[in-house]
């Protein structure tokens, strides 16, 4: 049997493993599969260009797909500790299922969002290819809910986990429910964060990995007093430059076992 920190372990490395694979997928793009953002082929006058860009023949797809490999990529290392709870909280024959079930959940809520978001990015290069306008107000709009007390709310509601039936299917439906409410307070959270890389007619793949920095930093964070802050929310990178430090210091020590001469 698995002790509490073994099963931990498990789970990160399992949940980071397939977090790092969608994003080797989506910087190599295998096949030209998924279409860029920026892609001249996103407005009708060069529909037949992007599908032999992509690979695939309605735009809507490829984009789609470029979605749910982008949430996986940037949300899967934000769910390490709700999959830990329903470990913690599930008989051992249900483990998996549920887990399985509460991604499911919150995969669905993000899915139907991207969907709506792709429709409007759409809309957007078919007024205006090629713009910069709608990046630039997306970022704005993203900047001030940074600083929200609605968006705290959210990011506090997203630490609120649900009690969890243990039996039958009401074990199943509240795993499920448990990964659609916390899909939808990630969504209320992150909407525009998530939004912003995709409208950017270059250099969206950087923004992607600067923006799940912040997210996955603002889940580090405990809940706070909904108000209105300036917090540029990078926990992350300051415990990656923190390690970071400590194994140099300690790579930096002669190890016991050395002898000179």
């Amino acid at each position: 049997m698995r002790s509490a920190p073994q099963t931990r372990r498990a789970i990160c490395f399992f949940l980071l493993g397939l977090s790092v694979l969608c994003w080797i997928w989506l910087l190599k793009n295998p096949g030209n599969l998924l279409p860029s953002m920026h892609s001249h082929g996103l407005h009708t006058g060069h529909g037949h260009s992007h599908a032999m860009h992509t690979g695939v023949d309605d735009p809507m797809i490829g984009m789609m797909i470029g979605w749910i490999l982008m949430v996986l990529a940037m949300m899967l290392p934000k769910l390490i500790g709700a999959v830990e709870y329903i470990y913690q909280r599930s008989l051992k024959r249900r483990q998996l299922d549920l887990s399985v079930l509460f991604v499911l959940g919150y995969a669905m809520v993000w899915t139907v969002v991207g969907y709506l978001m792709n429709m409007l990015i759409l809309a957007l290069k078919e007024v205006m290819p090629q713009a910069y306008m709608p990046a630039l107000l997306i970022g704005l709009i993203a900047l001030i809910w940074q600083a929200s007390p609605i968006k705290q709310h959210f990011l506090n509601l997203g630490h609120a986990h649900r009690p969890l039936n243990a039996f039958g299917y009401k074990a199943s439906l509240d795993a499920w429910l448990f990964g659609t409410t916390h899909g939808m307070y990630c969504v209320g959270s992150g909407w525009a964060l998530m939004l912003f890389p995709m409208l950017l007619t270059e250099g969206h793949q950087v923004a992607m990995l600067f923006v799940a920095v912040i997210m996955i930093s603002e889940h580090m964070e405990h809940p706070r007093v909904p108000r209105w802050r300036i917090d540029f929310r990078v926990k992350l990178m300051r415990v990656l430059v923190a390690q970071t430090k400590i194994r140099l210091k300690q790579g930096s020590l002669t190890p016991k076992w050395y002898t000179s001469g």
